[in-house]
């Protein structure tokens, strides 16, 4: 008979003007692993965050029991002493301290008032066996990889004899063999007694290691779905998800004419300022005025490190070849030069590099093209700005009460539109998306296909770095291969199939 180690009862949490959990019931039963699922704003992380302790007794309405007993966690080391362990997306490691310090920081195992390192280490390296990471726990943090640091995140959390695991999006950035590996061991520690909760966009992960799956959607639970009953499959999990049959997530390719070649590089090829390693190799490109170019590969081949390259170089490669821009010859040795000569970057680190998380959207709307919001004495006008983001807001489907709203309050999907929305407003003519749907939900990721199909349709060419086949074969009209630096292949996209693609991006 199953027995729930969880039941929130009829949660409810509220923010200014938003209603973000209403009567949310959600059970997980004792070493499942349980998925949770919706699109971006539809309350999961704040579900977490409730359950977590992040949002404080007293903060939220409803009931929680964990092993039985109500719970009234006042902060996250409430539920830690209780056996919940919570694992973000941005992992929360020091860099500069070693994996064994950062993985019994605040737990260290003392002798007296000092800390046994010797104990310390060896417990550090018996969680690394168990997560199955063969590194020297003596190695600083900043020195692993994300999919490395990520295992050495869960140790942390295993360090606390954790009996519920939460997973906030853990394989938004691994590459595919960290995602692998990763999806193993979760199901590992299934096998070891650890009850797993993940929150993913990734269905096919869903399908893969979830027991069982609860969809949430506007704050409310929509249903829990068996998969050992059948009940979970791709077109079930999105139909629940968005409140609609999705039958074909791409958009329908409609056959245009291209224009005339609008981006052209010609033995493009850059030198890390530093190392002087090759970063790039004698790279013929081109783009033609409304097309959209698919830019596949793998992780480190060199896709990202092109794209910067031609706005405006701001790593400082030491280029040489020709770009040619509208027919002329340019060169660019600042991001504000290429903007002014129409290029636009949207960062695949929106959070990072993308966006201005504590300013509001208006102010990150405007902020790439300031020149056409200030009036006399080079002072911002205040009530153009509201109109230009509100405008935008109108037609990229920003779901926020108004744009005063924070960024970092907004979901993964809507601030992914807001970083849109700034490069839009500086009217490029060719606009690079990097990894355009990283860490968003189906939902928004077609709102965000629909917005690249109808730019394009417009006449603006897109260059469109993805780390997913499947999106690279269903957005371009043609595709490069690139590897270690180098163009390995290019293909119409009728033409291109995974395996094509894969065969060019291994040589």
């Amino acid at each position: 008979m199953e027995t729930a180690i969880l039941e929130m009862k009829n949660i409810s949490k509220s923010f200014p003007g938003v209603k973000a959990l209403s009567n949310v019931n959600f059970s997980v039963q004792r070493g499942e692993i349980h998925c949770l699922v919706g699109e971006n704003g539809a309350g999961k992380s704040t579900l977490m965050k409730v359950l977590s302790g992040v949002y404080p007794h007293g903060e939220y309405e409803g009931q929680i029991l964990f092993n039985g007993t109500e719970q009234k966690f006042k902060a996250i080391h409430d539920s830690e002493e209780a056996g919940i362990a919570i694992i973000y997306q941005e992992l929360a490691l020091v860099p500069e301290m070693t994996v064994y310090e950062n993985i019994l920081l605040g737990n260290e195992i003392k002798k007296g008032i000092a800390i046994d390192w010797n104990k310390t280490i060896q417990r550090a390296t018996e969680l690394l066996e168990m997560v199955r990471l063969k590194v020297n726990p003596a190695t600083k943090i900043k020195d692993l990889g994300v999919g490395k640091q990520q295992l050495v995140e869960i140790a942390k959390a295993l360090s606390h004899n954790v009996k519920l695991l939460i997973l906030d999006e853990p394989t938004a950035a691994l590459n595919e063999n960290d995602c692998d590996n990763l999806l193993d061991l979760i199901v590992g520690l299934k096998e070891q007694g650890v009850t797993c909760i993940m929150i993913t966009h990734k269905l096919k992960e869903v399908i893969r290691i979830a027991d069982k799956v609860t969809v949430l959607r506007d704050g409310q639970t929509i249903c829990t779905l068996d998969a050992h009953k059948g009940e979970v499959n791709e077109n079930v999990l999105i139909k629940h998800m968005v409140g609609r049959e999705i039958q074909n997530i791409y958009p329908a390719r409609e056959k245009r004419e291209f224009g005339s070649v609008i981006l052209q590089t010609k033995q493009w090829t850059a030198f890390h300022p530093v190392t002087g390693r090759k970063v790039l190799d004698n790279v013929d490109f081109y783009i033609r005025k409304g097309e959209i170019v698919g830019l596949a590969g793998l992780i480190g081949s060199g896709r990202t490190e092109f794209a910067r390259s031609l706005f405006g170089n701001p790593d400082n490669y030491q280029l040489s070849g020709e770009l040619i821009l509208k027919g002329k010859k340019a060169a660019f040795n600042h991001p504000e030069k290429a903007i002014k000569a129409g290029l636009a970057y949207v960062s695949e680190d929106r959070k990072g590099n993308g966006l201005i998380l504590i300013q509001d959207i208006e102010n990150n709307i405007t902020l790439a093209n300031l020149k056409d919001i200030v009036k006399s004495w080079n002072v911002v006008n205040k009530n153009l700005e509201v109109k230009v983001a509100e405008e935008y807001r109108a037609k990229l489907n920003i779901k926020t009460p108004n744009v005063e709203q924070k960024v970092v309050n907004l979901s993964g999907g809507n601030q992914q539109k807001v970083s849109v929305a700034k490069w839009l407003f500086s009217k490029p003519d060719v606009l690079i998306f990097d990894e355009p749907t990283r860490g968003i939900d189906v939902g928004a990721k077609y709102e965000i296909y629909c917005i690249m199909r109808d730019l394009a349709a417009q006449g603006m060419s897109i260059i469109m770095i993805s780390s997913e086949l499947p999106e690279v074969l269903g957005m371009s009209d043609r595709i490069y291969v690139v590897s270690a630096g180098r163009i390995t292949g290019e293909l119409p996209a009728a033409e291109a199939t995974q395996e094509k693609i894969m065969h060019m991006a291994t040589n």
